[in-house]
């Protein structure tokens, strides 16, 4: 099985270097390492010289610098079936996988399954950075998703929990599924739509034991008040799609703090004049 993984850059280079040096680290290395960067020229040589070798694959952002997430994994997948995948990888740019993730993805993966492994988010590093080694023991596997045992995988699962941090399926599956819709932009909708187009085609939501993945500290913001704009536009693409809103609770944030409002009749949410 060739196994390609494939991971989204724009900036945090200092995170995508540990991401490689836990591939290097693996029982078993990727055939084929994809970094698709966007508007992040700088990426490639972030990682020149260092293993495993990367490609990089440049995709242009969108419209007031909104980043194509949805297209960059298509990009990205896309390439990586062209040198032959049976296997595609994503992790985010801050996810370290553990030594055995590659290996417990590709002896679990099967067509019509999308597989997912823990994640656990770390805590700020200290000075000098994260240690390789001791990322198992800085945090446990997020608690609002399922975290099944070594050689143990869930079947089954709710697709409503799916997350694009760390996933993996076969090259038959994606191309039954067809990629992520380009119809998002920005931030958040187009991995709750994947999910939802895969348990529409009856492919599973599998959580695979043994493939854990560790988040590296980023500063955030709840609610994303920075994203507005992104979560209104693509949750409205979304209901246009599927029938209803994702992301509810930032909406629900979102109104609580008087930035937006929902308006019944047309089943909208929409700015509030606080918020321009």
């Amino acid at each position: 099985m060739r196994v390609a993984v494939i991971t989204l850059v724009a900036g945090r280079h200092r995170h995508l270097r540990l991401q490689q040096d836990g591939l290097a680290a693996g029982t078993r290395r990727p055939d084929h390492y994809l970094v698709v960067t966007m508007a992040d020229p700088d990426a490639g040589r972030a990682l020149d010289g260092r293993r495993p070798a990367a490609e990089t694959v440049d995709v242009p952002v969108g419209p007031g610098g909104r980043l194509p997430l949805a297209a960059a994994r298509n990009a990205g997948a896309a390439r990586a079936l062209e040198d032959g995948a049976d296997l595609l990888v994503f992790l985010d740019v801050d996810c370290v996988p553990g030594p055995g993730l590659l290996a417990r993805y590709a002896e679990t993966a099967a067509d019509g399954a999308l597989l997912c492994g823990t994640v656990a988010y770390l805590p700020p590093p200290p000075p000098e950075g994260y240690r390789l080694g001791e990322l198992p023991g800085l945090a446990p596997p997020h608690p609002g998703r399922p975290a099944p045992g070594d050689g143990e995988v869930l079947r089954g699962g709710d697709h409503r929990l799916f997350w694009s941090l760390s996933f993996a399926l076969t090259a038959a599956t994606w191309r039954d599924l067809g990629g992520f819709c380009e119809d998002y932009t920005g931030y958040g909708g187009e991995d709750t739509d994947f999910a939802r187009t895969a348990a529409a085609r009856g492919v599973g939501l599998w959580w695979v034991g043994g493939a854990p993945a560790h988040h590296q500290y980023h500063p955030v913001s709840r609610p994303p008040v920075e994203h507005l704009d992104d979560i209104l536009r693509n949750g409205a693409v979304f209901r246009d799609r599927w029938g209803t809103w994702p992301m509810e609770g930032w909406l629900r944030d979102f109104a609580d703090l008087g930035l937006v409002v929902h308006e019944p009749g047309t089943d909208t949410w929409r700015r509030t004049p606080e918020a321009r």
